[in-house]
């Protein structure tokens, strides 16, 4: 493991909730991802753990204005949004799933790049309420959930991957063979812990936010 965390102060620690908006979360939406979904216990006592230690909640919301001119490329590397099926601004898929809905106090970021911090104030709002770690959660695992703790990395934030918080879905076979959705989570843990940082339950976070152990 490439970083280790031994504590965690609710103080200087954020929450990242990674794009977790209905075109993402909800069964059959446009951008399906079925880990998603089935985090879905567990995601609502991580967010309710964290408000009740008073542990800073911040959202990003994936969304892009309805005439694609903030697309760009992404336009023909996801067809589906150049069409304006899915994470258009001012539509329900591109909210927060209600049952993981923001509250008073909850900050929210608007992106249009896998990074929460491409081109956004992600890092001014962080530094500007004294955060110090990030633990991410949300989709998906190999897009935005990395993209973001390696920006947070880069901007020299410790960063808690939360495993069994984070997922993604099955990759097609585009002449390598089709990947499993577990796979590539796996994957992706393994290269975060190896590059970027320290990879935990959700269970192990709580306990490092609460002092009770050392994952």
């Amino acid at each position: 493991m490439s970083l280790k965390i031994d504590s965690l102060d609710p103080n200087t620690t954020a929450l990242l909730l990674i794009d977790l908006q209905n075109d993402f979360v909800e069964p059959g939406a446009p951008l399906e991802t079925p880990m998603a979904y089935q985090n879905l216990p567990r995601l609502k006592e991580l967010v309710s753990f964290c408000r009740d230690r008073g542990i800073q909640l911040i959202y990003t919301r994936h969304a892009h204005d309805a005439d694609g001119s903030d697309m760009g490329l992404f336009a023909q590397i996801y067809p589906g949004l150049g069409e304006g099926a899915a994470l258009i601004e001012g539509q329900r898929g591109a909210q927060i799933f209600d049952e993981l809905a923001p509250q008073e106090g909850d900050l929210m970021v608007r992106k249009q790049r896998y990074s929460g911090f491409f081109q956004t104030n992600l890092d001014l709002t962080l530094r500007s309420n004294g955060i110090r770690d990030v633990a991410i959660a949300g989709a998906t695992s190999e897009d935005c959930c990395l993209a973001t703790a390696r920006d947070a990395m880069y901007r020299g934030y410790r960063v808690a991957f939360l495993s069994d918080a984070t997922g993604t879905y099955d990759y097609p076979d585009i002449g390598y063979g089709p990947v499993k959705a577990e796979d590539l989570h796996r994957t992706i843990l393994t290269v975060v812990g190896v590059t970027t940082g320290h990879v935990m339950t959700v269970e192990e976070f709580q306990a490092l936010v609460s002092g009770d152990s050392q994952p």
